[in-house]
C-alpha cells in the first residue's frame, strides 16, 4: 500500500468494532488499552470481549452505528458486511480497517511493538506475516541492546538499576539486564561482570570499572555507593553491573541501602549466581533424585579455623547430606576441606573445582574432599572458582579419575 503513516490519540474517543470474534478480540484488547471509548456491534461476542467491559450491541451492523465513531474496524466472518461497513464508513468520511481485505479499508492496523515509551510500526505492504516477522526481529534487537535507542531527557533525578551479570558469559545476562546496560548513561561494573558487552556502548557512556578483587581495591564499597548516588542525582540512568547476582555475596544490599536514603530509584535485576551456573556448566547436577535433595551456598572468604568470631557454622555444614557449594573459597580451601572432614564430612567425600565457568577457558577439577586442594593447585587452578562438595559431584561423570582435569565443552 501507499499512504501516510501516523499515531492516532484515541483516549476517550469512541471507535466501532464490527464483529465479535476471534478478530475482533485481537482489535479490542488494545483499543482498550489505548483508551478508546469502544463499541462493539455482533450477534454473539467471544467471552473476552465481554470481560473488557465495553459497550456491546448484541445485533447485527445498522448504518447508524458509525455516528461519533473517530475510527471503524470491520472484522466480521462476512466479506460482504465488512464491504457494506467499509463504504458507509467512507461515505461519512471515517477511517476504516478492513480485516478480512486490508487494501478495500482506509486505514491500516501495524504491527506494533512498545517498550519504554518507544513505539516502532511496521506495515509489511498488507502482508501480516512479513510485518510480525519484522516487528519481532526489532523486538529481539531491542531486548539485546543491539540499537541505538537511548532515550534522552532533561537532567532530572535519574535511576540506578544494580544487574546481575550473570557467571560470565555474556550470553546469559538476562534479557531486562542487557536491554538496560544499553540504556545506561553510566555503568559502574565489576571484575566479574561479562564486559564482552561493555564493547557496544556508544563513546559518550561513561564506564567506572571498580575493579574489586580479593586482593585489589580500586574504590571502597563506600566510594561505590556515592558515584551511584551523585551520577543518579544528576539525571543519569546508572547500571551497577555485577558478576552473578547481585543480592548473593555482591553487597548489592548496601547499595540499595545507599540509594534508598539518598532517595535515588533503585530497582534490581536478577542474574544467574555462579552457585548455579558453574556446576551446571561442569555437569554436575546441585540436586539429583537418590543423591541429594538440597544444596546450601557459603561464603568461603574467612578462614574457618577463627573460631567463635566465625560466621559460618561449619560444624552444621559438616553434618548435612546435601550438597555444598562454597564460593570465593580458592585461597582458604585446603583449610576449609580440613574443617568440614575434622566435623565428620567424609575425607573421600567427591569435590570439584570450577574456574572461570561458561567461558571459553573453562577448567573443571575433581578430587575427593581430602585432595581437591592438592589437585586443584597442580592443575594451576584458583580464582575465580567455584567448589562443589558432594554426591552429586560423580553422579554423571563417567570417568572417575581423581584430580582429572577437564576441557571445556560449554556453548
Amino acid at each position: 500500500m501507499t499512504g501516510f503513516p501516523l499515531l492516532l490519540d484515541l483516549a476517550g474517543r469512541r471507535v466501532l468494532v464490527v464483529g465479535g470474534g476471534a478478530v475482533a478480540t485481537r482489535r479490542v484488547g488494545p483499543l482498550v488499552e489505548a483508551g478508546a471509548d469502544v463499541v462493539v456491534v455482533s450477534p454473539s461476542v467471544t467471552d473476552e470481549i465481554l470481560a473488557l467491559r465495553v459497550q456491546v450491541r448484541p445485533r447485527g451492523f445498522e448504518t447508524s452505528d458509525v455516528d461519533g465513531a473517530w475510527l471503524v474496524v470491520a472484522c466480521t466472518d462476512s466479506p460482504d458486511t465488512n464491504a457494506a461497513v467499509a463504504e458507509v464508513a467512507a461515505a461519512a468520511r471515517i477511517f476504516c480497517v478492513r480485516a478480512d481485505q486490508a487494501a478495500s479499508g482506509s486505514a491500516r492496523v501495524p504491527a506494533v511493538l512498545q517498550r519504554d515509551g518507544l513505539t516502532v510500526s511496521v506495515n509489511g505492504g498488507d502482508d501480516p506475516r512479513r510485518a510480525t516477522a519484522l516487528r519481532n526481529a526489532i523486538s529481539v534487537a531491542l531486548d539485546l541492546g543491539e540499537l541505538p535507542v537511548r532515550p534522552s531527557r532533561s537532567a532530572v533525578v535519574g535511576e540506578v538499576a544494580l544487574v546481575g551479570g550473570g557467571p560470565g558469559d555474556p550470553d546469559l545476562i538476562t534479557v531486562r539486564g542487557r536491554r538496560l546496560v544499553a540504556a545506561a548513561d553510566v555503568v559502574v561494573v565489576d571484575r566479574l561482570a561479562p564486559r564482552g558487552i561493555l564493547d557496544e556502548l556508544p563513546d559518550d557512556v561513561e564506564v567506572i570499572d571498580c575493579g574489586k578483587s580479593a586482593h585489589r581495591h580500586n574504590m571502597t564499597q563506600g566510594e561505590i555507593n556515592a558515584v551511584l548516588v551523585e551520577r543518579a542525582l544528576a539525571g543519569k540512568r546508572v547500571v551497577r553491573l555485577k558478576g552473578g547476582d547481585p543480592f548473593i555475596f555482591g553487597r548489592g544490599g548496601e547499595e540499595w541501602l545507599a540509594c534508598v536514603a539518598a532517595g535515588v530509584p533503585v530497582t534490581v535485576v536478577p542474574g544467574i549466581s555462579s552457585a548455579l551456573a558453574a556446576p551446571a556448566a561442569a555437569g554436575i547436577p546441585l540436586t539429583h533424585r537418590g543423591v541429594a535433595a538440597d544444596f546450601t551456598v557459603v561464603s568461603g572468604h574467612l578462614d574457618p579455623g577463627r573460631g567463635p568470631d566465625d560466621v559460618v557454622n561449619w560444624p552444621g555444614l559438616a553434618a548435612i547430606t546435601g550438597t555444598l557449594v562454597l564460593l570465593m573459597a580458592m585461597d582458604r580451601l585446603e583449610q576449609i576441606a580440613a574443617a568440614l572432614i575434622e566435623h565428620g564430612r567424609a575425607p573421600q567425600t567427591p569435590a570439584a573445582v570450577v574456574r572461570r565457568a561458561t567461558l571459553p577457558d573453562q577448567q573443571v577439577v575433581r578430587a575427593p574432599l581430602d585432595r581437591i586442594a592438592k589437585a586443584a593447585a597442580e592443575a594451576g587452578v584458583g580464582s575465580p572458582a567455584v567448589v562443589v562438595v558432594g554426591d552429586v559431584v560423580g553422579v554423571l561423570h563417567l570417568d572417575s579419575n581423581d584430580g582429572l582435569q577437564e576441557s571445556n565443552t560449554w556453548g
